[in-house]
């Protein structure tokens, strides 16, 4: 019998929507205890083992992945760049028969680690989007062994999949360089606890040097979180304690370098007409905000599904050999923030 039954005979023998079904079996959406009781009572009765169980049973695996989404400034999944790369990581993820669960370290009443909670829900593999290199329980889930990849924390035992960050502030000490023909050049970098942002600052002492560009004191600044404030507040501290003002700024996020744009209108100085400006992740508000940001795009598709496939991979494959960083190319894109030279 339970080789002729499926959500949608299921519905149609209790009178249902098979989404009603589906809620049931996947203990999702509300339904009412009585129906629930009514639903699961007749899958009983009939046997029904539903495909994704049969495969549990089959493989000794939940298919399931735990989600991480944890950061300083609690932006969250709000955050406009990693949010992207979520999305884009959980669509490959549930084509290849898996499903995504939040972690979270407390529920209802009940208080648990990462770990624990991951033993609780039994989940195959981890993804930590984003994370805080504060949280000690981050260490913890990834030396216990299991399969845990990352689109931003590099830690061992951890498998990161980021963009080229060298590439990125390369390609745009270039640009400065030899299209726009500028000299003055300062950066406006994330805080320094992201490895990210230590990265492409890295990038920018060693490409202003290799590039001969001008880097005068008060040309570097960190900003004190992730977001706009972060960056208005910024780039009014440079501007106000440099004693020449850069020609170039590049800054090490967009969600930063929109700050940094009112910031800067709001001292009525023209861009790009007086200060040139450079983002780094090319969110989708990059090309909207006025003026529209040139900046660094990088391929939150190519990320997300990246990351996807080498988790599926640890997981089905434990003994896999991966790299412990897989870089991925990035790109200029040129806006109104910046003006190529006429000379």
């Amino acid at each position: 019998m339970n080789g002729k039954k499926n959500i949608y005979t299921i519905a149609k023998d209790l009178n249902l929507s098979p989404s009603t079904i589906s809620k049931v079996i996947n203990s999702t959406g509300f339904v009412s205890q009585a129906t629930r009781e009514r639903v699961k009572n007749y899958i009983q009765e009939v046997g029904y083992v539903p495909t994704s169980s049969a495969r549990m049973l089959k493989s000794k695996r939940t298919y399931t992945v735990g989600v991480v989404f944890t950061e300083e400034s609690n932006v969250g999944l709000e955050h406009a760049f990693f949010s992207s790369i979520l999305q884009h990581f959980k669509t490959y993820l549930e084509k290849e028969g898996y499903e995504l669960s939040f972690i979270v370290k407390k529920l209802g009443k009940n208080q648990m680690s990462y770990y624990e909670w991951c033993m609780n829900k039994r989940v195959d593999g981890v993804y930590i989007v984003v994370g805080n290199y504060q949280d000690q329980g981050l260490y913890e889930l990834v030396e216990k062994g299991i399969p845990c990849v990352s689109t931003d924390m590099i830690l061992p035992n951890l498998k990161t999949v980021i963009s080229d960050n060298d590439e990125g502030i390369r390609l745009s000490l270039e640009h400065v360089k030899h299209v726009i023909n500028k000299q003055r050049v300062a950066m406006i970098s994330g805080p320094k606890s992201s490895k990210a942002f230590n990265e492409r600052v890295d990038a920018y002492s060693k490409y202003m040097k290799a590039f001969d560009l001008i880097s005068e004191p008060g040309y570097l600044i960190y900003a004190d979180s992730f977001g706009f404030t972060s960056g208005y507040q910024a780039v009014q501290k440079l501007l106000s304690t440099c004693s020449i003002r850069p020609e170039v700024i590049l800054v090490a996020s967009d969600d930063i370098a929109l700050g940094v744009i009112k910031g800067i209108d709001d001292l009525k100085i023209s861009i790009p007409n007086d200060i040139e400006i450079i983002g780094f992740d090319d969110i989708t508000f990059a090309r909207h905000f006025t003026p529209a940001l040139t900046t660094i795009r990088q391929d939150t598709k190519l990320l997300g599904e990246t990351a996807a496939k080498q988790l599926i991979q640890l997981i089905e494959y434990p003994s896999s050999e991966l790299p412990d960083i897989t870089r991925c190319p990035v790109q200029l894109i040129e806006r109104q923030s910046t003006s190529r030279s006429k000379t």
